[in-house]
Order: structure tokens, then C-alpha cells, then sequence
């Protein structure tokens, strides 16, 4: 088995994607972080955030900037390296020679995902950095606090689960759907446009569809890291760690089905 993860991380960290995607979470978290930084305590001088229809106290604050980058979509890169890790095999016809390496079929899919689980823990810590710096730099500059509980750890932590939760949601449909641009397209479609306008739909209805957004994987997404959510203002919200057993279902369902697909397909 250890050799086997070890030959999965081999295969990513030889190619150009690791470096692309390790730079792209660290300068999308400085980003998202510095720009909710600079507008949050803004809006929190505006008459006190008498305004605002969300709390502005300094936790959320914190909790909000440092985990921004979820909510503008950067949960999409871990999905596709989740499509990427097989759907490469698929296309490139080298998923014969990976069973053939490893016979036991299993084995060779769950080092696959425990492959994955880490290199989605090390880009959610590139993310974590970039975030971090940026948004305590800016909030610091700002005259706020930025660590002023230690709900914002539990909320950082929060956020390398919910990378690990996306990356196994995308190699379960990176498995059940063998071509890899079509598991691209419709994972990333789903995840980042059909949802987030689904959810606005609903969200104009005064019936009890509004509940079902919490159970929506971004909504979840938003509500582990206890991040202020504008889609879903003012709609019923899970509890952090419910919305966390919600993503965990989502992704163990989908790559549990894959990987159960995949040890019984006939490949060629």
C-alpha cells in the first residue's frame, strides 16, 4: 500500500499541474482575504454596521476573511485535481498499467484517494498561508483583530477538510464518468454555476424550499468554515459539524460508488 500511495504522488508531483495549482491556492486566498478584509471592517465603520444584514462582529470577520476564497469558488481546484488524478489514467489509457502495477484493485483506488486526501491537505495549506498573511496584514492595518477567538482556528482547520471533501468528490466523478473533459465540464459546471443559481432561485421563494440550500454542497462548504454566505442570507443554516457530515456524505458516496465501479469495470 505505501508504495502504491507513494507511485500516486509521484505521478502528480512530476508534471507541471502540482506547482500551477500550489500557486494558484496561495494567490487566490491573498486575494479573496485582503479584498473581504478591506471591505468588511469598511462596512463595520458604516454607522457601526447598523446596515449590514450579517453580523459584523470580529470572529466572523476573521472567520469570513481567512476562509474567502471558498465562497468565490476555489473549491473548483481541488475538485479538478480529483477529476485530473483518474480521469488522466482514463484518457491517457494508463489505468491498464496502474492495475497491472497493482493487481489488487482496491488497493491501487483507495492509494489513490488516500494520495489525493494529502495533496489536498498541502494545497489547502498553500491556501491557509496566502490567506492568513494577506488578511491578517490587512486587518492589522485596519485596526482590527485578527485572531480574536479560537473559533478561527477550528474554522482554518475546517477549510483543509473541505479541500479533501471537494478532491474526493472529483476523483468519484472523475471515476464515473470516464472522459475526462466530461467530468471536467460537468463537475465544475454543477459545483460553480448550476448550484450557486439553483440556490438563488430558491432563495426568492418564501416556502420551506429555502431549507433545502443548507444541504447544498457549497452551502455546506460556507457553514463548516462558518463563513458569511450571500447567496443564502437570512435561509435555515446547519451547525458546522453537521454541515461537515453532509460534505463527508457527498464525498463518500460518490467516490465510495466510483471506486466500487472502477474494481469491477473491465478496462482496455
Amino acid at each position: 500500500m505505501i508504495n502504491a500511495i507513494r507511485s500516486e504522488l509521484r505521478k502528480y508531483f512530476t508534471t507541471r499541474l502540482w506547482w500551477g495549482m500550489a500557486i494558484g491556492m496561495v494567490v487566490a486566498g491573498a486575494l479573496a482575504a485582503a479584498f473581504f478584509a478591506f471591505t468588511f471592517l469598511r462596512l463595520a465603520t458604516v454607522d457601526g454596521g447598523s446596515d449590514v444584514p450579517f453580523d459584523l462582529d470580529p470572529t466572523q470577520i476573521a472567520n469570513t476573511v481567512y476562509t474567502a476564497a471558498l465562497p468565490s469558488g476555489i473549491y473548483v481546484l481541488p475538485l479538478t485535481i480529483g477529476v485530473l488524478q483518474i480521469g488522466g489514467e482514463y484518457r491517457h489509457k494508463t489505468i491498464t498499467s496502474t492495475f497491472l502495477t497493482t493487481p489488487r484493485r482496491l488497493r491501487a483506488l483507495f492509494a489513490k484517494a488516500i494520495a489525493l486526501v494529502i495533496i489536498a491537505v498541502l494545497n489547502g495549506l498553500g491556501c491557509l498561508v496566502g490567506s492568513v498573511l494577506a488578511g491578517a496584514t490587512t486587518i492589522q492595518l485596519l485596526g482590527g483583530d485578527p485572531f480574536p477567538a479560537l473559533e478561527v482556528l477550528r474554522s482554518l482547520s475546517m477549510l483543509l477538510l473541505v479541500m479533501v471533501v471537494w478532491a474526493l468528490i472529483g476523483l468519484g466523478a472523475g471515476i464515473l464518468i470516464p472522459n475526462q473533459v466530461a467530468a471536467l465540464l460537468i463537475a465544475i459546471g454543477l459545483a460553480w454555476m448550476v448550484e450557486p443559481f439553483i440556490a438563488i432561485g430558491l432563495s426568492f421563494w418564501d416556502w420551506g424550499a429555502q431549507n433545502l440550500l443548507q444541504f447544498f454542497p457549497t452551502q455546506a462548504t460556507s457553514a463548516v468554515v462558518n463563513n458569511v454566505d450571500f447567496v443564502a442570507m437570512g435561509a435555515a443554516r446547519l451547525e458546522w459539524w453537521a454541515a461537515a457530515l453532509i460534505l463527508l456524505a457527498y464525498a463518500l458516496i460518490l467516490a465510495g460508488l466510483g471506486i466500487w465501479r472502477a474494481s469491477r469495470e473491465d478496462v482496455s
